[in-house]
């Protein structure tokens, strides 16, 4: 369940990413111009240079992270190997350290060795499950697809009205997404949803005001 809240909850802020990142970008194209095609040009760009690159960084981060485990994995399977009774003392005092008597510690320690020496070492000593690695396929596809899908919202929001709802719809859909995604964020977390919500949302708002002027100044200038 826990590795399931930690997906889940990565994938809600890669949508929230993908909803502040894409409306600040149209927003401001929408500040600089009224053509429909410029708008999408600019956000299918926006889109798919955020989630590539989310995708990358994800892959490229969890990819450490596992190569991290993997040679903790290799330093104790080679201490197991070699120096096993040390290993075991280890053992017996990191759970003893948990509160476990003496006595008792050593009998679990034997025991969980006699069964799965590494494994026990691994979830114990180093907190990793050898059969649960972080998988960097697996953040890679869920960032892009949930950045993605963050995405399309503005998106569609500034491109399907007419010129003189765009920005009312946009702006309007933008905020309920992001009150969404700081309302289940925050659920996801145990934390209290008011401040969540009025975080994102104050931030989002922010970057849609300070791209769109931006924008304007920039159209007025014939930039």
């Amino acid at each position: 369940m826990g590795t399931r809240l930690n997906w889940l909850r990565a994938a809600v802020l890669g949508a929230n990413d993908g909803v502040v990142s894409t409306a600040g970008l149209v927003v401001g194209v929408a500040g600089a111009t009224e053509s429909r095609s410029a708008l999408l040009t600019a956000g299918l760009a926006g889109l798919l240079a955020g989630s590539l690159s989310m995708a990358a960084g994800e892959y490229v981060s969890v990819s450490t992270q596992r190569d991290s485990e993997e040679a903790a994995l290799a330093l104790e399977r080679e201490e197991l190997a070699t120096t096993p009774q040390a290993e075991l003392d280890e053992l017996t005092g990191l759970l003893q350290d948990r509160g476990i008597s003496h006595h008792l510690a050593r009998e679990v320690a034997e025991q969980l060795t006699e069964r799965d020496a590494l494994g026990a070492h691994a979830r114990v000593e180093l907190g990793i499950d050898p059969e649960e690695l972080a998988n960097p396929w697996h953040a890679a596809w869920a960032s892009f697809v949930s950045f993605t899908v963050g995405a399309l919202l503005p998106l569609l929001a500034i491109v399907l009205p007419p010129n003189h709802w765009r920005l009312p719809v946009t702006v309007v859909s933008v905020l309920i997404a992001l009150v969404g995604c700081g309302w289940i964020s925050a659920r996801l977390g145990g934390a209290s949803a008011r401040p969540a919500v009025l975080r994102n949302t104050a931030g989002g708002a922010i970057a849609m005001a300070v791209t769109y002027a931006v924008g304007v100044l920039l159209g007025a200038a014939g930039v």
